[in-house]
């Protein structure tokens, strides 16, 4: 029985100089890598638009947009935000190591290249990255609200529970951003207070999520588990003052919030179909015949606490 070989491994290899090119090149292409080619920064944005890579090599020093640069940008693109970025150069200096941990780099390595190191941490590397990508898929699958930020804030990545949650509770499409400010408000505040406990975000001066901190999980990476505050209290006012299941108090808070069946599916996990049979039993507890009825009275019980 012939075994058929599993898919290579992908490396973009980013530097100007030519002789670089060739003898990496060749080194990793024996070692059983694909090697994508590109010669500027703005030739590895343009190739990773198209394809996404396993892990880059990328060359600090370039004329034009230098590797810094280009790993920041690289690190803003969803596509490969999480793909490990190796820096090559001849700079040696502790802020240019800083720098290119900073820029979002995992590892440095100094030219002259060597073909066994560089081996050796590129399969490193693929590994911790696969194990982080199936933690990941691992909290999607289970549901977490979980999100991870950098240092100033910003998402490096979102189960889609969380980020669900996250826009309806910032009633915007694109609630990550408006989250950006806010964590990265605690995050430089908490160097001195220390990384400890939760805190509140608050849209016009209502609590509508807490994030609870737990803790740093790699190089620049800190988790978070969210819940909306509001949700869940609103949630169990409903729950007693009209008898209804957790999953019934759910729905009809997020009816009473203007929500459509298929926006509330996507936000509680549910299908459309299953909304609408919640709903059904809701208009029977609740004595009403239509949803705007439903609302009227959730809002009323909601407003008089």
């Amino acid at each position: 029985m012939t075994e058929i070989p599993g898919p290579r491994d992908i490396v973009l290899l980013v530097d100007d100089s030519p002789e670089a090119l060739g003898f990496l090149t060749e080194a990793l292409e024996q070692s059983g890598f694909s090697v994508l080619i590109a010669t500027s920064g703005t030739s590895a944005l343009g190739i990773v638009e198209r394809i996404t890579p396993d892990i880059i090599l990328l060359d600090a020093v370039m004329p034009g947009l230098d590797g810094f640069e280009t790993c920041q940008r690289l690190k803003a693109n969803p596509a490969v935000s999480q793909t490990p970025v190796v820096f090559m150069t001849g700079l040696t200096e502790t802020e240019h190591v800083v720098r290119a941990l900073e820029a979002g780099g995992v590892d440095y390595l100094t030219k002259p290249i060597n073909i066994d190191e560089l081996r050796a941490r590129i399969r490193v590397h693929l590994t911790n990255a696969r194990s982080a990508q199936s933690a990941r898929v691992a909290l999607d699958a289970a549901g977490r609200h979980l999100l991870a930020v950098r240092g100033d804030g910003r998402v490096r990545w979102s189960t889609p529970q969380a980020t669900r949650l996250i826009n309806a509770a910032t009633g915007s499409d694109d609630g990550l951003e408006t989250l950006t400010t806010h964590v990265g408000r605690w995050m430089k505040e908490s160097e001195t207070t220390g990384k400890d406990g939760s805190f509140t975000i608050r849209q016009n001066g209502q609590a509508t999520l807490q994030l609870s901190y737990l803790g740093a999980i790699g190089a620049d990476e800190y988790l978070f588990r969210l819940s909306a505050e509001n949700r869940l209290r609103d949630d169990e006012i409903l729950r007693q003052h009209f008898q209804l299941t957790q999953r019934e108090s759910e729905v009809l808070l997020w009816i009473a919030k203007g929500k459509a069946n298929r926006d509330i599916g996507e936000i509680l996990g549910l299908s459309a179909r299953t909304v609408t049979k919640h709903l059904e039993q809701i208009y029977v507890k609740l004595g009403v015949e239509n949803r705007a009825s439903a609302a009227v009275k959730a809002a009323h019980v909601l407003h008089a606490v």
